[in-house]
């Protein structure tokens, strides 16, 4: 433990975000640079809990050991912290960018007092390790002999694709887009996550054994098809760690046609338009000079609002069915359980900054897209509800809208590799497999991360590579 009474000295003070009107107009990454003597100061606060709930089920999926490395990075020993988070976390770098922190929603400190700042810590961790050299290629000194294929780029596959590298099997990743990374890379906006940040990292892994096959669509029938029954016979195993990527759509009167699209399509073609020309070529969906309407919260929502804003949108709104949160918790969400309290994101914020207020409006539902003759979009009706989501009896509105994005969460995989294999889904259409086992119900063949447990987080996904590959590793070795 770092200072015995630091948690009663010293406040939580979070790094901040770069200036909202400054960072509207770029992609770059919202994060300022870091601030050792804060981030130590923070690290004083960690209490050294007797039951660390940081760590619990409830906190850290991947069990970081987070105690130790706030200790450490209080005493100023970074390269010692750095290998700490490295023993439970592949990727630090992207969990302290993107990651909700469900481990400060479970701090011990967090009961009575504002949480230890534990995301700014272990990025600052994973950051300073990059900065230093620390953090280099580790080949595996002997290879098995055994080959296992990783479908999927994500942060689940890459977790697998290392670990089982590590353990000296022969990983080839297959991702069916151009670029390594999966939501990493296309799912994530640059400015929470710049792309050199993931390509640093899956260069690395190339320099540790791992192969990587891009535009390689695993059970697909187009022109970068790729024989997934071939491939079963050519591996020891196989992996699917596809995520889940079938958008939950909204079928309301109006829905098709021109001006509605999903956000993972938004935001995909935004990220390559900007790797590939800074958006010259003109090949994304712009939300230039349009009167912008995000429909659904969550990160994903709030991706499509801060993109929209970087486009230079005219208006912007962003409706919420759900009732707007309590600023504290209620007595139905104690400690320590997710706090389903108000928040701020970055962009929201940004929001603020652009138009003077913030963009949500809850407890609303869409009930018809409104268009023309010639089917332009014009609009969409909409009714508010209660709490239990029923209308309430006069409370429809028009809003115009040119651009309306739905961020309404995902369904499960998609499922033209599991039908070209048979496999067994769950009832939520999810690969069947156990948590901890990992097999589906096709020898040689597992599922891990989204694709298996349904839409989660990022570090959630590298929990499930991890064990996926430990559960592999155990059925090719025995």
């Amino acid at each position: 433990m770092g200072k015995p009474t630091g948690f009663k000295e010293f406040e939580r003070e979070t790094e901040p975000y770069r200036d909202p009107g400054e960072r509207l107009v770029d992609f770059k990454e919202i994060y300022t640079e870091h601030q050792e003597q804060l981030l130590a100061t923070q690290g004083a606060r960690c209490m050294d809990c007797g039951v660390p709930f940081c760590q619990s089920g409830e906190g850290c999926p991947v069990y970081n050991l987070i105690p130790e490395w706030n200790d450490l990075v209080y005493k100023g020993h970074w390269k010692e912290a750095l290998d700490r988070l490295h023993k439970t976390n592949n990727f630090p770098e992207f969990t302290g960018r993107v990651c909700p922190a469900p481990c400060e929603g479970a701090c011990v400190l967090g009961i009575h007092e504002p949480p230890v700042t534990i995301k700014n810590i272990e990025c600052a961790i994973a950051d300073k390790g990059f900065e230093q050299g620390w953090v280099v290629a580790k080949p595996p000194r002997f290879r098995s002999g055994r080959r296992v294929a990783v479908i999927g780029s994500g942060p689940a596959g890459l977790a697998a694709a290392q670990q089982l590298n590590h353990g000296g099997h022969e990983v080839t990743v297959y991702e069916r887009d151009d670029r390594i990374g999966g939501l990493l890379m296309y799912g994530i906006p640059n400015m929470k996550l710049e792309k050199d940040v993931v390509d640093r990292r899956v260069e690395l892994l190339r320099q540790e054994g791992v192969r990587f096959e891009v535009n390689a669509d695993v059970g697909g029938s187009g022109e970068h098809g790729v024989n997934v029954s071939q491939l079963l016979a050519d591996y020891d195993a196989l992996l699917l760690a596809t995520g889940a990527t079938t958008p939950r759509d909204l079928g309301i009167p109006g829905r098709e046609g021109v001006g509605v699209h999903f956000a993972m399509e938004f935001l995909l073609k935004n990220t390559k338009s900007l790797l590939d020309s800074q958006l010259a070529d003109g090949n994304y969906i712009s939300a230039k000079d349009k009167n912008v309407i995000v429909i659904g919260g969550g990160d994903t929502g709030t991706d499509c609002i801060g993109t929209s804003l970087r486009h230079g949108c005219k208006t912007l709104v962003n409706f919420e069915i759900m009732p707007k949160p309590p600023v504290d918790r209620e007595p139905n969400n104690p400690w320590p359980t997710w706090p389903l309290i108000f928040r701020v994101d970055y962009g929201h914020e940004e929001a603020a900054e652009r138009f003077g207020n913030d963009p949500r409006v809850f407890s609303i539902s869409g009930k018809e897209f409104v268009r023309d003759e010639a089917g332009k979009l014009l609009g969409i009706n909409t009714v508010q509800v209660d709490e239990n989501f029923k209308e309430i009896p006069g409370t429809v509105k028009f809003w115009e809208a040119d651009l309306i994005l739905l961020s309404m969460g995902f369904l499960g995989p998609e499922h033209y590799i599991s039908e070209a294999l048979s496999l067994e889904l769950d009832q939520r259409s999810n690969y069947k497999a156990e948590y901890r086992d990992f097999s589906t119900s096709l020898d040689k063949v597992f599922a891990a991360g989204d694709c298996r447990r349904g839409q989660s987080l990022v570090v959630r996904a590298i929990d499930e590579g991890r064990l996926a590959a430990e559960a592999i590793d155990r059925f090719l070795e025995g």
